[in-house]
C-alpha cells in the first residue's frame, strides 16, 4: 500500500490525547524526538506538568483543536481502550496519521473499520503493540527463524501484576493484546482458533481480574495466555519450547532476560544467556511510526495486525462470558472502578 502524506522528521507535528500513567511516556519520547506539538487531556492538573516539564508544548481539553489543526499531521491516542474507536475514526477522517495504545478497539467490526479508513486515506494507522519492538524479542524471534529451537511446539506468555487503575472491561483486554501479538509475532504464525478461555473475577462480577485463553496458532502450535491484575508478585514471562531447545523471555529481569534451554539428555540442561542491544522498547516504536509516515511503510504492527488481536480476544470473551458478555457494552468502566 502506498501512503500518503510523506515527509522528513522536522516537518511531522505529533499530538498526544490522553496524559495518564501510560500517556506520560508517550509524550516524553515523542517530545525528545522533537516532535510533540500539542497535549490534550481533561485533567486541569496533568496540563499543568505537561507545561512544566516540556517547554513550548501546547495543552488543550478539546480534541477537536487537533482535528481542526491542519499542521498536525499525526496523534497519538493514550485514552481507555472502550474510546479508542470514536476518536481514531474522527482522527483518521480528518486526514491525521494514528498512532492509537493497544488495543485498537474492544470490537473487531470497529478494529476493521478503522483498518479500512486507514487504507482508503492512505494513512500510518499503527497500535501499540510494544512487545514487537523490543529488541529481546527480535532477538528471539531472529533465533526461530535460523532454527536454533527447532520445530516449534508451545508457548506461554504470562503477564502477572497488582493494577489499582482498573478501567478496562478485564484484565485480557489490558494486558492480552501484548501476549497475543507477541506470541504470534515470535512464532511467526497467524492464531486460527481460541481453543479455551476461562476467567475470574475478585469482585464476582463479569470485568474479570484473572484470565487464562489457549490459542491454536498455524500450524498446530498450541500457546497459553495467563494475565492477571490482582497477583501480589510480578511476572513477566514467555516461553517457546521447541523441538531442539527452550527459550525464556523474562522482562523482569535486570539482566539476562533472554536465556536458551537446550533440550539434551534427560536431566541434563545447558543454559545459554543471549545478548542484545539494549534501547527501550517505547523509543524505538514512536521512531518506527514516524519512520513509517516518512517512507509510507505500513507499520509492524498496523490495522490489521490489530485487527487479527482484537478478535481473538473477542473470541475469547465469547467463550468466556456467553450471553454476558453484550451487558459489558453498557457499562462505565472508569466510573465503576473510581468508586472501588
Amino acid at each position: 500500500m502506498c501512503i500518503r502524506g510523506r515527509g522528513r522528521m522536522e516537518n511531522q507535528k505529533i499530538a498526544v490525547i490522553g496524559f495518564g500513567m501510560w500517556g506520560r511516556n508517550i509524550v516524553r519520547n515523542f517530545y525528545n524526538l522533537k516532535v510533540l506539538d500539542i497535549v490534550c487531556d481533561l485533567d486541569d492538573e496533568s496540563l499543568k506538568t505537561v507545561k512544566e516539564q516540556f517547554p513550548g508544548v501546547r495543552v488543550t481539553k478539546d480534541f477537536n483543536e487537533i482535528i481542526n489543526d491542519k499542521s498536525i499531521t499525526a496523534v497519538a491516542v493514550v485514552t481507555p481502550s472502550h474510546t479508542h474507536f470514536k476518536i481514531v475514526k474522527a482522527m483518521l477522517e480528518a486526514g491525521k496519521n494514528v498512532y492509537v495504545e493497544k488495543p485498537i478497539s474492544t470490537v473487531a467490526e470497529e478494529a476493521k473499520v478503522l483498518t479500512e479508513l486507514a487504507e482508503e486515506k492512505g494513512l500510518v494507522l499503527m497500535v501499540g503493540h510494544l512487545l514487537l519492538y523490543h529488541p529481546a524479542v527480535n532477538r528471539l524471534k531472529m533465533l526461530i527463524e535460523e532454527g536454533v529451537l527447532g520445530e516449534l511446539v508451545y508457548a506461554q506468555s504470562d503477564r502477572l501484576n497488582v493494577n489499582y487503575h482498573k478501567n478496562d472491561r478485564s484484565v485480557m483486554w489490558d494486558l492480552a493484546p501484548h501476549d497475543v501479538s507477541m506470541t504470534s509475532y515470535i512464532l511467526g504464525k497467524e492464531p486460527k482458533r481460541v481453543i479455551s478461555a476461562v476467567g475470574a473475577s475478585s469482585d464476582g462480577n463479569d470485568i474479570m481480574d484473572i484470565t487464562h485463553i489457549t490459542v491454536e496458532f498455524e500450524g498446530g502450535t498450541i500457546g497459553h495466555i495467563s494475565d492477571s491484575w490482582i497477583h501480589p508478585q510480578k511476572r513477566v514471562n514467555l516461553l517457546i519450547q521447541g523441538s531442539k531447545a527452550s527459550a525464556i523471555f523474562d522482562d523482569t529481569l535486570p539482566e539476562n532476560k533472554l536465556q536458551i534451554f537446550e533440550n539434551s539428555q534427560p536431566g541434563i540442561s545447558t543454559t545459554e544467556s543471549i545478548e542484545y542491544i539494549e534501547i527501550e522498547p517505547l523509543k524505538l516504536e514512536c521512531q518506527h511510526f514516524l519512520h513509517c509516515m516518512e517512507t509510507g511503510k505500513k507499520a509492524r504492527s498496523d490495522g490489521e495486525n490489530g485487527y487479527t488481536v482484537v478478535k481473538v480476544l473477542e473470541d475469547a470473551e465469547k467463550i468466556m462470558l456467553g450471553e454476558r458478555r453484550k451487558y459489558l457494552d453498557s457499562v462505565d468502566f472508569a466510573l465503576s472502578r473510581s468508586k472501588r
